[in-house]
């Protein structure tokens, strides 16, 4: 049978248990996967005077994007000591606030201890922090059930760890990737009680096993499958029980140390594109095939392209690719041809969110709190800035012609 591998959306997977509702942002990169939104207008300027609707003051730092499943508005925070989840409505009020476990900090300036995003089905919401806490919540935040993932080995990352869950059909699924301690593990999502794991251990050279990528879900050969991407590997894996179904490798063929993967993989159609080399390469694979396909799909490599920290975004059937220091790469996923290339104004300070593209604006937030609007419906045309007065890491979010942006302090919703 010929393969398929198309991205799975998010509203497929949950359609069993409630109807999509408008207000839809369920995991890190929205609802696709992808950072982006076809429709909506939201504001390309705002200040403390325009276009801001409300803020609402965090009780501690965390870098994880909010989600959105309808009016509960979900983000992890450090408050007092604790790992937290925190529930907001559209108004800006504080709807509950749920401590998990003791809180382990972060240690880099733009990471915390609570990087990962929540991943919500409506019925559920699901939160992961460095320290190892990983607990389901019901969306009135009681604590349905906790885990400890240090019990699956030492976090041995150099930096914070920052890898978010993902849900399959019946499944919450974690990837752990470090130094001869990988796992992807499944969780069944009511009880909580591990269903399958899977090893994921390569030898690389010294930190090039290392990851921070979000594993992606999609469809291999009309089932469910799970795309993860570290340790010089893209390795797709069967959601019923983790088997591997192919893997793609070759992303370092010098042996270089330290090409540790922060920023995460986008799939578009039967693309998936991939960044590495610390923000110098970038490659697109065909998905599918069984096996070993290092070598059948590829289909082709830049050495001009890439990200380091921030994810590519994909809308509309390109890619947009925000470099480290501002550059904007609007890609073809089949060639890796440039549609066109472009840049934000330069700045000492570099990008660490991932970009979004929503209303035919691209929003990218650099880490000193400075967020860049540009008009990519027909090209680049640089819109504006917009400081938010504190730093940025977390990815913008737009629902519902509001967008939501995380501050180090605050939470700001946005709109025209």
């Amino acid at each position: 049978m010929k393969a398929t591998a198309i991205i799975l959306t998010f509203s497929t997977l949950v359609s069993f248990i409630v109807a999509k509702p408008d207000k839809h942002w369920p995991a890190w990169r929205g609802p696709h996967a992808n950072g982006s939104s076809a429709g909506g207008s939201y504001p390309a300027k705002w200040s403390e005077t325009e276009n801001l609707i409300w803020k609402a003051a965090l009780p501690g730092k965390g870098c994880s994007t909010p989600v959105v499943w309808d009016e509960s508005i979900l983000l992890t925070c450090a408050a007092k000591g604790q790992d937290a989840v925190l529930a907001f409505d559209w108004n800006g009020k504080k709807l509950w606030q749920t401590e998990i476990g003791a809180e382990r900090k972060g240690k880099h300036r733009n990471g915390s201890g609570s990087n990962p995003s929540v991943v919500t089905n409506g019925k559920h919401a699901y939160a992961l922090f460095k320290s190892g806490n990983f607990a389901a919540l019901d969306l009135d935040g009681k604590t349905l059930w906790k885990k400890d993932l240090t019990k699956y080995g030492r976090d041995t990352l150099y930096w914070d760890f920052g890898t978010s869950p993902i849900l399959t059909k019946k499944h919450v699924v974690v990837a752990l990737m470090r130094q001869n301690n990988s796992w992807l593990l499944a969780f069944d999502q009511a009880s909580g009680e591990i269903a399958w794991k899977v090893e994921r251990n390569y030898k690389t050279p010294p930190e090039c096993d290392h990851s921070y990528a979000t594993p992606i879900l999609i469809e291999h050969e009309g089932k469910e499958a799970i795309l993860v991407w570290g340790a010089e590997r893209l390795t797709a894996h069967s959601a019923k029980d983790g088997s591997m179904l192919w893997s793609a490798a070759g992303f370092n063929p010098q042996a270089k140390k330290n090409w540790v993967v922060v920023g995460s993989h986008v799939v578009v159609g039967d693309v998936v594109v991939v960044p590495y080399g610390r923000g110098s390469h970038l490659t697109g694979i065909r998905l599918g095939g069984k096996g070993d396909v290092t070598d059948s799909h590829r289909l082709w490599t830049r050495k001009d392209s890439g990200s380091f920290v921030p994810t590519p975004a994909a809308s509309g059937g390109k890619v947009f690719v925000v470099r480290d220091r501002g550059e904007v790469h609007c890609i073809d996923p089949k060639t890796g041809k440039s549609h066109w290339e472009d840049a934000f104004p330069r700045a000492s300070s570099s990008y660490y969110s991932s970009p979004t593209v929503a209303g035919g604006k691209l929003y990218a937030a650099r880490e000193d709190g400075v967020v860049l609007v540009a008009d990519v419906s027909k090209g680049f045309r640089y819109l504006g800035e917009n400081d938010m007065g504190e730093r940025v890491i977390a990815s913008p979010v737009p629902v519902a012609n509001r967008l939501l942006i995380r501050g180090e302090n605050h939470l700001f919703c946005l709109g025209e």
